[in-house]
Protein backbone atom coordinates (compact mmCIF):
# COMPACT_ATOMS: atom_id res chain seq x y z
CA UNK A 1 0.00 0.00 0.00
CA UNK A 2 1.70 3.06 -0.86
CA UNK A 3 0.04 6.30 1.05
CA UNK A 4 0.84 9.97 1.95
CA UNK A 5 0.37 9.25 5.60
CA UNK A 6 3.28 8.77 8.53
CA UNK A 7 1.21 6.30 11.22
CA UNK A 8 -2.07 4.88 10.00
CA UNK A 9 -2.98 5.76 13.86
CA UNK A 10 -2.73 9.52 13.68
CA UNK A 11 -4.15 9.93 10.27
CA UNK A 12 -7.36 11.51 11.03
CA UNK A 13 -6.03 14.17 14.00
CA UNK A 14 -2.98 14.84 10.76
CA UNK A 15 -5.23 15.38 8.50
CA UNK A 16 -7.82 17.38 10.70
CA UNK A 17 -4.51 19.24 11.72
CA UNK A 18 -3.55 20.38 7.97
CA UNK A 19 -6.66 21.16 7.04
CA UNK A 20 -7.35 24.15 10.28
CA UNK A 21 -3.71 25.17 9.26
CA UNK A 22 -4.90 26.24 5.99
CA UNK A 23 -8.26 27.68 6.80
CA UNK A 24 -8.09 30.63 9.55
CA UNK A 25 -12.28 30.52 9.88
CA UNK A 26 -11.95 26.53 11.66
CA UNK A 27 -10.49 25.85 15.08
CA UNK A 28 -9.65 21.94 16.27
CA UNK A 29 -10.47 21.07 19.86
CA UNK A 30 -7.25 19.86 21.59
CA UNK A 31 -8.31 16.89 23.19
CA UNK A 32 -11.14 15.54 20.63
CA UNK A 33 -10.71 14.85 16.69
CA UNK A 34 -13.71 18.37 16.75
CA UNK A 35 -13.68 21.05 13.75
CA UNK A 36 -15.26 24.27 15.04
CA UNK A 37 -15.89 27.79 13.16
CA UNK A 38 -13.53 29.85 14.92
CA UNK A 39 -14.56 33.10 16.77
CA UNK A 40 -18.09 32.07 17.96
CA UNK A 41 -19.33 34.62 19.79
CA UNK A 42 -20.36 34.37 23.39
CA UNK A 43 -22.89 30.99 24.11
CA UNK A 44 -25.69 33.41 25.17
CA UNK A 45 -25.52 35.04 21.30
CA UNK A 46 -24.72 31.99 18.97
CA UNK A 47 -27.66 30.40 17.06
CA UNK A 48 -28.83 27.34 16.68
CA UNK A 49 -25.60 25.45 16.11
CA UNK A 50 -25.87 23.00 12.95
CA UNK A 51 -23.21 19.42 13.73
CA UNK A 52 -22.39 16.82 11.87
CA UNK A 53 -20.01 13.94 11.46
CA UNK A 54 -19.24 10.07 11.16
CA UNK A 55 -16.07 8.37 10.35
CA UNK A 56 -13.22 9.69 8.54
CA UNK A 57 -12.04 8.98 4.70
CA UNK A 58 -15.30 10.83 3.50
CA UNK A 59 -13.09 14.07 2.65
CA UNK A 60 -14.24 16.40 2.22
CA UNK A 61 -17.14 15.48 4.68
CA UNK A 62 -17.39 16.64 7.29
CA UNK A 63 -15.44 19.30 8.65
CA UNK A 64 -14.94 20.65 5.33
CA UNK A 65 -18.62 21.99 5.11
CA UNK A 66 -17.61 23.92 8.99
CA UNK A 67 -18.30 27.73 8.48
CA UNK A 68 -20.94 30.26 8.82
CA UNK A 69 -24.29 28.95 6.73
CA UNK A 70 -23.37 25.10 7.29
CA UNK A 71 -22.10 23.63 10.53
CA UNK A 72 -21.05 25.00 13.66
CA UNK A 73 -18.71 22.22 14.26
CA UNK A 74 -17.92 18.93 12.78
CA UNK A 75 -17.15 15.30 14.93
CA UNK A 76 -14.74 12.36 13.10
CA UNK A 77 -14.39 9.17 14.13
CA UNK A 78 -11.25 6.95 12.82
CA UNK A 79 -11.61 5.89 9.19
CA UNK A 80 -15.61 4.30 8.66
CA UNK A 81 -16.02 4.27 12.67
CA UNK A 82 -18.32 6.56 13.99
CA UNK A 83 -16.71 9.32 16.79
CA UNK A 84 -17.39 8.54 20.23
CA UNK A 85 -20.39 9.71 22.11
CA UNK A 86 -17.86 11.95 24.26
CA UNK A 87 -16.39 13.65 20.82
CA UNK A 88 -20.30 14.24 19.76
CA UNK A 89 -20.41 15.69 22.89
CA UNK A 90 -17.38 17.67 23.54
CA UNK A 91 -18.57 19.18 19.85
CA UNK A 92 -21.92 20.33 21.20
CA UNK A 93 -20.96 22.12 24.14
CA UNK A 94 -17.63 23.93 22.12
CA UNK A 95 -20.03 25.48 19.71
CA UNK A 96 -23.87 25.15 21.33
CA UNK A 97 -25.11 27.94 23.62
CA UNK A 98 -29.01 28.09 25.41
CA UNK A 99 -30.03 27.83 21.76
CA UNK A 100 -29.31 24.57 21.45
CA UNK A 101 -27.86 22.27 18.75
CA UNK A 102 -29.38 19.87 15.42
CA UNK A 103 -27.40 17.22 14.91
CA UNK A 104 -27.40 15.89 11.12
CA UNK A 105 -26.94 12.23 11.66
CA UNK A 106 -26.33 9.53 8.39
CA UNK A 107 -28.33 6.86 9.39
CA UNK A 108 -25.75 3.93 10.94
CA UNK A 109 -26.25 1.98 13.94
CA UNK A 110 -22.77 3.79 15.04
CA UNK A 111 -23.71 7.51 14.18
CA UNK A 112 -27.05 6.91 15.53
CA UNK A 113 -26.13 5.50 18.95
CA UNK A 114 -23.11 7.88 19.32
CA UNK A 115 -25.00 11.06 17.94
CA UNK A 116 -27.91 9.87 20.14
CA UNK A 117 -26.76 9.09 23.46
CA UNK A 118 -24.39 12.48 23.31
CA UNK A 119 -27.77 14.73 22.81
CA UNK A 120 -29.51 12.84 25.45
CA UNK A 121 -26.52 13.71 27.62
CA UNK A 122 -26.51 17.46 26.11
CA UNK A 123 -30.08 17.70 26.68
CA UNK A 124 -29.53 16.99 30.73
CA UNK A 125 -26.94 19.43 30.70
CA UNK A 126 -29.49 22.15 29.56
CA UNK A 127 -28.91 22.50 26.04
CA UNK A 128 -32.02 21.75 23.74
CA UNK A 129 -30.29 19.75 21.28
CA UNK A 130 -32.30 17.64 18.39
CA UNK A 131 -31.55 14.34 16.35
CA UNK A 132 -31.74 14.12 12.52
CA UNK A 133 -31.64 11.03 10.56
CA UNK A 134 -31.01 11.04 6.56
CA UNK A 135 -31.26 8.13 4.85
CA UNK A 136 -31.13 9.46 1.36
CA UNK A 137 -29.93 6.04 -0.04
CA UNK A 138 -32.31 4.24 -2.75
CA UNK A 139 -30.30 1.36 -3.56
CA UNK A 140 -31.77 -0.90 -1.19
CA UNK A 141 -35.53 0.18 -0.80
CA UNK A 142 -36.92 -2.61 -2.73
CA UNK A 143 -35.87 -4.94 -0.06
CA UNK A 144 -35.47 -2.96 2.89
CA UNK A 145 -37.95 -0.34 4.93
CA UNK A 146 -36.76 2.81 3.51
CA UNK A 147 -35.99 3.91 7.29
CA UNK A 148 -33.38 1.76 7.36
CA UNK A 149 -31.90 3.03 4.37
CA UNK A 150 -28.14 4.32 4.23
CA UNK A 151 -27.18 7.79 4.41
CA UNK A 152 -25.26 9.00 1.98
CA UNK A 153 -23.83 11.88 -0.27
CA UNK A 154 -26.99 13.81 -0.28
CA UNK A 155 -26.49 14.72 3.55
CA UNK A 156 -24.20 17.32 2.13
CA UNK A 157 -27.75 19.22 0.94
CA UNK A 158 -28.93 18.63 4.14
CA UNK A 159 -26.20 20.16 6.00
CA UNK A 160 -26.68 23.64 3.56
CA UNK A 161 -30.48 23.68 4.11
CA UNK A 162 -30.32 23.24 8.14
CA UNK A 163 -27.46 25.81 8.41
CA UNK A 164 -29.12 28.14 6.67
CA UNK A 165 -32.25 27.77 8.61
CA UNK A 166 -29.80 28.28 11.89
CA UNK A 167 -28.37 31.16 10.26
CA UNK A 168 -31.63 32.75 9.86
CA UNK A 169 -32.23 32.51 13.33
CA UNK A 170 -34.90 29.63 13.82
CA UNK A 171 -35.12 28.22 17.01
CA UNK A 172 -33.87 24.31 17.49
CA UNK A 173 -37.23 22.54 16.43
CA UNK A 174 -37.22 25.35 13.22
CA UNK A 175 -33.88 24.03 12.25
CA UNK A 176 -34.62 20.20 12.63
CA UNK A 177 -37.96 20.50 10.69
CA UNK A 178 -35.78 22.37 7.77
CA UNK A 179 -33.28 19.37 7.91
CA UNK A 180 -35.95 16.67 7.97
CA UNK A 181 -37.97 18.21 5.35
CA UNK A 182 -34.47 18.35 3.45
CA UNK A 183 -34.14 14.33 4.30
CA UNK A 184 -37.79 13.20 3.41
CA UNK A 185 -37.32 14.98 -0.34
CA UNK A 186 -33.75 13.40 -0.94
CA UNK A 187 -32.58 10.05 -3.29
CA UNK A 188 -28.96 8.87 -3.64
CA UNK A 189 -27.46 6.25 -5.33
CA UNK A 190 -24.08 5.45 -6.08
CA UNK A 191 -21.85 3.17 -8.37
CA UNK A 192 -18.37 2.08 -7.84
CA UNK A 193 -15.79 1.07 -10.37
CA UNK A 194 -13.04 -0.12 -8.07
CA UNK A 195 -12.90 -0.58 -4.13
CA UNK A 196 -10.92 1.28 -1.58
CA UNK A 197 -7.95 1.16 1.03
CA UNK A 198 -8.23 1.56 4.52
CA UNK A 199 -5.25 2.44 5.74
CA UNK A 200 -4.78 0.63 8.73
CA UNK A 201 -6.13 -2.64 7.21
CA UNK A 202 -3.85 -1.45 4.05
CA UNK A 203 -5.72 -3.41 1.33
CA UNK A 204 -8.75 -3.35 -0.68
CA UNK A 205 -12.00 -3.91 1.31
CA UNK A 206 -13.67 -6.13 -1.57
CA UNK A 207 -13.00 -6.78 -4.93
CA UNK A 208 -14.14 -6.06 -8.30
CA UNK A 209 -12.85 -7.76 -11.76
CA UNK A 210 -11.56 -6.06 -14.90
CA UNK A 211 -15.23 -5.62 -16.37
CA UNK A 212 -17.27 -5.54 -12.95
CA UNK A 213 -18.91 -2.39 -11.33
CA UNK A 214 -21.32 -2.37 -8.02
CA UNK A 215 -24.32 -0.72 -8.22
CA UNK A 216 -26.03 1.15 -5.19
CA UNK A 217 -23.02 0.47 -2.99
CA UNK A 218 -22.50 2.07 0.47
CA UNK A 219 -19.61 4.55 1.57
CA UNK A 220 -17.61 2.34 3.38
CA UNK A 221 -17.66 -0.13 0.83
CA UNK A 222 -20.65 -2.26 1.48
CA UNK A 223 -22.46 -4.20 -0.78
CA UNK A 224 -24.71 -2.97 -2.98
CA UNK A 225 -27.88 -3.63 -4.99
CA UNK A 226 -26.11 -5.93 -7.63
CA UNK A 227 -22.83 -6.47 -9.48
CA UNK A 228 -23.12 -5.37 -13.51
CA UNK A 229 -20.80 -5.25 -16.23
CA UNK A 230 -18.99 -2.20 -16.70
CA UNK A 231 -21.30 0.18 -19.07
CA UNK A 232 -21.28 3.38 -20.90
CA UNK A 233 -21.84 6.37 -18.32
CA UNK A 234 -25.09 7.35 -19.85
CA UNK A 235 -26.15 4.41 -19.23
CA UNK A 236 -25.34 3.81 -16.19
CA UNK A 237 -26.67 7.57 -14.76
CA UNK A 238 -29.74 6.80 -16.80
CA UNK A 239 -29.85 3.25 -13.71
CA UNK A 240 -29.42 5.78 -11.10
CA UNK A 241 -32.06 8.89 -11.67
CA UNK A 242 -34.80 5.96 -12.43
CA UNK A 243 -34.17 4.49 -9.61
CA UNK A 244 -34.19 7.85 -7.83
CA UNK A 245 -37.22 9.45 -9.58
CA UNK A 246 -39.03 6.19 -8.69
CA UNK A 247 -38.29 6.31 -4.80
CA UNK A 248 -39.28 9.99 -4.48
CA UNK A 249 -42.20 9.62 -6.60
CA UNK A 250 -41.10 12.68 -8.97
CA UNK A 251 -42.30 13.05 -12.61
CA UNK A 252 -43.25 15.83 -15.11
CA UNK A 253 -43.58 19.46 -13.53
CA UNK A 254 -41.28 18.31 -10.30
CA UNK A 255 -38.35 20.65 -9.27
CA UNK A 256 -35.28 19.54 -8.08
CA UNK A 257 -31.77 20.37 -7.20
CA UNK A 258 -28.70 17.56 -8.34
CA UNK A 259 -25.98 16.86 -6.65
CA UNK A 260 -22.97 14.61 -8.56
CA UNK A 261 -20.60 13.18 -5.97
CA UNK A 262 -17.26 11.57 -6.90
CA UNK A 263 -16.12 8.64 -4.81
CA UNK A 264 -12.66 10.18 -4.15
CA UNK A 265 -10.86 8.80 -7.34
CA UNK A 266 -12.76 9.97 -9.83
CA UNK A 267 -11.50 12.87 -12.41
CA UNK A 268 -13.56 16.02 -12.84
CA UNK A 269 -13.57 15.10 -16.71
CA UNK A 270 -15.77 12.05 -15.78
CA UNK A 271 -17.90 13.81 -13.06
CA UNK A 272 -18.51 16.47 -16.32
CA UNK A 273 -19.58 13.73 -18.30
CA UNK A 274 -21.95 11.84 -16.04
CA UNK A 275 -23.47 15.70 -14.84
CA UNK A 276 -24.56 16.37 -18.62
CA UNK A 277 -26.00 13.05 -18.45
CA UNK A 278 -27.69 13.54 -15.29
CA UNK A 279 -29.44 16.79 -16.24
CA UNK A 280 -30.41 15.50 -20.07
CA UNK A 281 -32.33 12.76 -18.02
CA UNK A 282 -33.85 14.49 -15.20
CA UNK A 283 -35.03 17.06 -17.92
CA UNK A 284 -36.39 14.46 -20.45
CA UNK A 285 -38.58 12.90 -17.49
CA UNK A 286 -39.99 16.24 -16.95
CA UNK A 287 -37.85 17.47 -13.93
CA UNK A 288 -36.91 21.19 -13.96
CA UNK A 289 -33.20 21.18 -12.83
CA UNK A 290 -32.92 24.57 -10.34
CA UNK A 291 -29.90 23.93 -8.88
CA UNK A 292 -26.50 21.52 -10.00
CA UNK A 293 -23.31 20.69 -8.60
CA UNK A 294 -20.78 18.15 -9.52
CA UNK A 295 -17.18 17.42 -7.50
CA UNK A 296 -15.95 15.52 -4.81
CA UNK A 297 -18.30 16.46 -2.09
CA UNK A 298 -18.67 13.26 0.62
CA UNK A 299 -16.34 10.24 -0.54
CA UNK A 300 -15.11 7.05 0.24
CA UNK A 301 -11.03 6.87 0.54
CA UNK A 302 -9.80 6.68 -3.03
CA UNK A 303 -12.95 4.70 -4.87
CA UNK A 304 -13.51 5.26 -8.10
CA UNK A 305 -16.98 5.96 -8.86
CA UNK A 306 -20.21 8.50 -8.41
CA UNK A 307 -23.35 9.03 -7.33
CA UNK A 308 -26.16 11.24 -7.72
CA UNK A 309 -28.33 12.96 -5.70
CA UNK A 310 -31.93 14.21 -6.60
CA UNK A 311 -33.59 16.73 -3.69
CA UNK A 312 -37.31 17.61 -4.63
CA UNK A 313 -37.10 21.56 -4.47
CA UNK A 314 -39.70 24.04 -3.71
CA UNK A 315 -38.80 28.11 -2.94
CA UNK A 316 -38.03 27.29 1.00
CA UNK A 317 -35.73 24.36 -0.06
CA UNK A 318 -34.18 26.91 -2.42
CA UNK A 319 -33.86 29.50 -0.69
CA UNK A 320 -32.09 27.28 2.67
CA UNK A 321 -29.13 26.15 -0.60
CA UNK A 322 -28.92 29.48 -1.91
CA UNK A 323 -28.52 31.57 1.20
CA UNK A 324 -25.22 32.27 1.52
CA UNK A 325 -22.55 30.48 3.05
CA UNK A 326 -18.48 29.82 3.40
CA UNK A 327 -16.68 26.74 4.13
CA UNK A 328 -13.79 24.85 2.92
CA UNK A 329 -15.81 22.79 0.51
CA UNK A 330 -18.84 24.11 -0.04
CA UNK A 331 -18.60 25.58 -3.79
CA UNK A 332 -21.60 27.95 -3.66
CA UNK A 333 -23.79 28.93 -6.59
CA UNK A 334 -25.46 25.89 -8.35
CA UNK A 335 -27.55 27.43 -10.47
CA UNK A 336 -28.24 25.62 -13.63
CA UNK A 337 -28.95 27.06 -17.02
CA UNK A 338 -32.10 25.98 -18.04
CA UNK A 339 -30.60 24.46 -21.40
CA UNK A 340 -26.94 24.18 -22.54
CA UNK A 341 -25.80 27.11 -23.91
CA UNK A 342 -24.21 27.03 -28.05
CA UNK A 343 -22.56 29.49 -30.27
CA UNK A 344 -21.58 29.33 -33.50
CA UNK A 345 -17.74 29.95 -33.85
CA UNK A 346 -16.38 32.24 -36.31
CA UNK A 347 -16.74 31.14 -40.14
CA UNK A 348 -13.80 29.11 -41.63
CA UNK A 349 -11.95 30.71 -44.65
CA UNK A 350 -13.57 29.83 -47.58
CA UNK A 351 -11.95 26.64 -49.68
CA UNK A 352 -9.35 26.84 -52.66
CA UNK A 353 -11.61 27.32 -55.69
CA UNK A 354 -12.15 23.80 -57.15
CA UNK A 355 -10.02 23.35 -60.74
CA UNK A 356 -8.79 20.28 -62.87
CA UNK A 357 -6.70 17.89 -61.34
CA UNK A 358 -3.11 18.28 -62.05
CA UNK A 359 -1.22 15.57 -64.08
CA UNK A 360 0.60 14.39 -60.81
CA UNK A 361 -2.93 14.31 -59.34
CA UNK A 362 -3.14 9.97 -59.80
CA UNK A 363 0.21 9.22 -58.33
CA UNK A 364 -0.18 11.56 -55.54
CA UNK A 365 -3.03 10.18 -54.70
CA UNK A 366 -1.55 6.85 -54.77
CA UNK A 367 1.50 7.81 -52.44
CA UNK A 368 -0.89 9.24 -50.00
CA UNK A 369 -3.36 6.41 -49.73
CA UNK A 370 0.08 4.04 -48.91
CA UNK A 371 0.97 6.70 -46.43
CA UNK A 372 -2.61 6.63 -44.75
CA UNK A 373 -2.51 2.49 -44.77
CA UNK A 374 1.21 2.65 -43.61
CA UNK A 375 0.23 4.43 -40.53
CA UNK A 376 -2.60 2.79 -39.44
CA UNK A 377 -0.60 -0.37 -40.02
CA UNK A 378 1.70 0.86 -37.17
CA UNK A 379 -0.72 1.90 -34.64
CA UNK A 380 -0.06 -0.49 -32.00
CA UNK A 381 3.90 0.26 -32.51
CA UNK A 382 3.97 4.01 -32.53
CA UNK A 383 1.39 3.67 -29.06
CA UNK A 384 3.98 1.13 -27.26
CA UNK A 385 6.64 3.35 -28.03
CA UNK A 386 5.28 6.50 -27.23
CA UNK A 387 3.81 5.11 -24.02
CA UNK A 388 7.46 4.42 -22.85
CA UNK A 389 8.41 8.12 -23.27
CA UNK A 390 5.22 9.71 -23.10
CA UNK A 391 0.90 9.48 -23.30
CA UNK A 392 1.14 7.24 -25.78
CA UNK A 393 -1.38 8.85 -27.81
CA UNK A 394 0.56 8.98 -31.04
CA UNK A 395 -0.70 6.05 -32.54
CA UNK A 396 -3.87 7.26 -32.13
CA UNK A 397 -3.34 10.53 -33.40
CA UNK A 398 -1.37 9.02 -36.95
CA UNK A 399 -4.55 7.14 -37.18
CA UNK A 400 -6.31 10.51 -37.15
CA UNK A 401 -3.48 11.58 -39.77
CA UNK A 402 -4.61 8.74 -42.09
CA UNK A 403 -7.99 9.36 -41.66
CA UNK A 404 -7.84 13.25 -42.46
CA UNK A 405 -5.33 11.98 -45.40
CA UNK A 406 -8.35 9.60 -46.84
CA UNK A 407 -10.78 12.75 -46.29
CA UNK A 408 -8.66 15.18 -48.36
CA UNK A 409 -10.85 17.55 -50.60
CA UNK A 410 -11.09 17.12 -54.33
CA UNK A 411 -9.98 21.10 -54.75
CA UNK A 412 -6.51 20.03 -52.90
CA UNK A 413 -5.56 18.48 -55.83
CA UNK A 414 -5.22 21.12 -58.54
CA UNK A 415 -1.43 21.40 -57.82
CA UNK A 416 1.36 19.97 -55.65
CA UNK A 417 1.18 23.33 -53.62
CA UNK A 418 -2.61 23.01 -53.36
CA UNK A 419 -2.00 19.22 -52.51
CA UNK A 420 0.98 20.13 -49.27
CA UNK A 421 -1.36 23.34 -48.60
CA UNK A 422 -4.59 21.07 -48.46
CA UNK A 423 -2.60 18.55 -46.46
CA UNK A 424 -1.54 20.27 -43.93
CA UNK A 425 -5.03 22.40 -43.17
CA UNK A 426 -6.29 18.75 -43.00
CA UNK A 427 -3.86 17.23 -40.44
CA UNK A 428 -4.02 20.76 -37.95
CA UNK A 429 -7.72 19.79 -37.79
CA UNK A 430 -7.22 16.31 -37.09
CA UNK A 431 -4.26 15.74 -35.02
CA UNK A 432 -3.94 17.58 -31.39
CA UNK A 433 -1.20 17.84 -29.24
CA UNK A 434 2.10 18.80 -31.00
CA UNK A 435 1.98 16.35 -33.80
CA UNK A 436 -0.82 18.51 -35.62
CA UNK A 437 0.94 21.79 -35.76
CA UNK A 438 4.65 20.13 -36.42
CA UNK A 439 2.99 18.67 -39.65
CA UNK A 440 0.76 21.48 -40.51
CA UNK A 441 3.43 24.03 -40.45
CA UNK A 442 5.85 22.20 -42.33
CA UNK A 443 3.65 21.04 -45.50
CA UNK A 444 2.04 24.75 -45.20
CA UNK A 445 5.81 26.16 -45.92
CA UNK A 446 7.04 23.74 -48.27
CA UNK A 447 3.86 24.59 -50.33
CA UNK A 448 4.99 27.74 -50.55
CA UNK A 449 8.27 26.61 -51.71
CA UNK A 450 6.73 24.87 -54.83
CA UNK A 451 6.28 26.57 -57.66
CA UNK A 452 3.59 25.59 -60.43
CA UNK A 453 5.34 22.55 -62.08
CA UNK A 454 8.26 21.58 -59.74
CA UNK A 455 10.74 19.45 -60.66
CA UNK A 456 12.87 17.33 -58.19
CA UNK A 457 15.19 20.23 -57.09
CA UNK A 458 12.52 22.10 -55.61
CA UNK A 459 10.95 19.51 -54.31
CA UNK A 460 13.95 18.77 -52.34
CA UNK A 461 14.34 22.55 -51.52
CA UNK A 462 10.73 22.36 -50.22
CA UNK A 463 11.59 19.12 -48.08
CA UNK A 464 14.15 21.21 -46.67
CA UNK A 465 12.15 23.67 -45.75
CA UNK A 466 9.74 21.82 -44.45
CA UNK A 467 12.21 20.49 -41.90
CA UNK A 468 13.58 23.67 -40.82
CA UNK A 469 9.64 24.78 -39.89
CA UNK A 470 9.46 22.37 -37.76
CA UNK A 471 12.94 23.24 -35.37
CA UNK A 472 12.05 26.55 -35.53
CA UNK A 473 8.48 26.24 -34.30
CA UNK A 474 9.29 23.49 -31.71
CA UNK A 475 13.16 24.64 -31.05
CA UNK A 476 14.43 21.11 -31.41
CA UNK A 477 17.92 20.33 -33.47
CA UNK A 478 19.08 16.87 -34.47
CA UNK A 479 20.62 15.10 -31.33
CA UNK A 480 17.34 16.22 -29.36
CA UNK A 481 15.50 12.63 -29.92
CA UNK A 482 12.81 13.97 -31.65
CA UNK A 483 11.38 13.71 -34.79
CA UNK A 484 14.08 15.85 -36.29
CA UNK A 485 16.39 13.18 -35.97
CA UNK A 486 14.63 11.46 -38.97
CA UNK A 487 13.42 13.95 -40.83
CA UNK A 488 16.99 15.72 -41.10
CA UNK A 489 18.92 13.34 -42.45
CA UNK A 490 16.36 12.10 -44.54
CA UNK A 491 15.89 15.61 -46.07
CA UNK A 492 19.46 15.26 -46.68
CA UNK A 493 19.67 12.23 -48.54
CA UNK A 494 17.22 13.12 -50.59
CA UNK A 495 18.47 16.40 -51.90
CA UNK A 496 22.32 14.74 -52.24
CA UNK A 497 20.40 11.90 -54.27
CA UNK A 498 18.94 14.27 -56.24
CA UNK A 499 22.10 16.26 -57.04
CA UNK A 500 23.17 13.48 -58.07
CA UNK A 501 21.37 13.11 -60.87
CA UNK A 502 18.85 9.80 -59.37
CA UNK A 503 14.89 9.53 -59.94
CA UNK A 504 12.18 10.28 -57.65
CA UNK A 505 12.00 6.95 -56.69
CA UNK A 506 15.32 6.27 -55.67
CA UNK A 507 15.44 9.76 -53.95
CA UNK A 508 12.86 8.69 -51.51
CA UNK A 509 14.23 5.02 -50.86
CA UNK A 510 17.37 7.49 -49.96
CA UNK A 511 15.39 9.76 -47.70
CA UNK A 512 13.61 6.42 -45.88
CA UNK A 513 16.77 4.59 -45.25
CA UNK A 514 18.25 7.59 -43.50
CA UNK A 515 15.04 8.17 -41.52
CA UNK A 516 15.05 4.41 -40.59
CA UNK A 517 18.67 4.91 -39.23
CA UNK A 518 18.03 8.53 -37.64
CA UNK A 519 14.87 6.93 -35.79
CA UNK A 520 16.69 3.35 -34.83
CA UNK A 521 19.56 6.36 -33.58
CA UNK A 522 17.47 8.22 -30.91
CA UNK A 523 17.35 4.56 -28.93
CA UNK A 524 20.67 6.02 -27.65
CA UNK A 525 20.48 9.43 -26.94
CA UNK A 526 19.18 11.14 -23.94
CA UNK A 527 15.64 13.51 -24.73
CA UNK A 528 16.27 17.02 -24.54
CA UNK A 529 12.90 18.43 -25.57
CA UNK A 530 9.37 17.00 -25.11
CA UNK A 531 7.58 15.23 -22.29
CA UNK A 532 10.38 11.62 -22.88
CA UNK A 533 12.85 14.89 -21.44
CA UNK A 534 11.22 14.33 -17.93
CA UNK A 535 12.60 10.87 -18.08
CA UNK A 536 16.11 11.96 -18.99
CA UNK A 537 18.30 8.09 -19.31
CA UNK A 538 15.07 6.35 -18.46
CA UNK A 539 14.26 7.13 -21.99
CA UNK A 540 17.44 5.41 -23.46
CA UNK A 541 16.72 2.28 -25.00
CA UNK A 542 13.79 2.64 -26.89
CA UNK A 543 13.21 4.87 -30.00
CA UNK A 544 11.66 8.43 -30.09
CA UNK A 545 8.07 7.77 -31.46
CA UNK A 546 8.26 10.65 -33.55
CA UNK A 547 11.28 9.87 -35.27
CA UNK A 548 10.09 6.37 -36.04
CA UNK A 549 6.52 7.80 -37.57
CA UNK A 550 8.46 9.75 -40.11
CA UNK A 551 10.44 6.31 -40.81
CA UNK A 552 7.18 4.70 -41.60
CA UNK A 553 5.64 7.30 -44.07
CA UNK A 554 8.57 7.74 -45.59
CA UNK A 555 9.51 4.14 -46.13
CA UNK A 556 5.37 4.06 -47.49
CA UNK A 557 6.03 6.92 -50.37
CA UNK A 558 9.17 5.15 -51.27
CA UNK A 559 7.31 2.29 -51.95
CA UNK A 560 5.07 3.78 -54.48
Amino acid sequence: MKKLINDPRHVVREMLEGLVDLHPGLALLEDETVVVRAGLPEPARRPVAVLSGGGAGHEPAHAGYVGPGLLAGAVSGDVFTSPSTDAVLAGIRACAGPAGAVLIVKNYTGDRLNFGLAAELARAEGIPTEVVVVADDVALRDRIDPARSRGIAGTVLVHKVAGAAAEAGLPVAGVAAAARGAAARLGTMGVALTPCIVPAVGRPGFTLGEEEIELGLGIHGEAGSQRATAQAADALVDVLIDRILAALDLGTGARAALLVNGLGATPPMELAIVARRALSALRGRGVTVERAWAGSFLTALDMAGCSVSVLAADDAVLAGLDAPASAPAWPGGGRAAPERVTVRGPAAAAPAVSGPACAAAPRFRAALAAVAAALRADEARLADLDGRAGDGDLGASMVRAADAIEGLMDSAWTSPAAVLAGLGDALRRAIGGSSGPFYATALLRASRRLGAEPDLAAWAAAFEEAVAAIADLGGARPGDRTMLDALHPAAGAFRAAVAAGRNAGDALAAAAEAAEAGAAATAGMTPRLGRASYLGERAIGVPDAGASAVATWLRALAGV
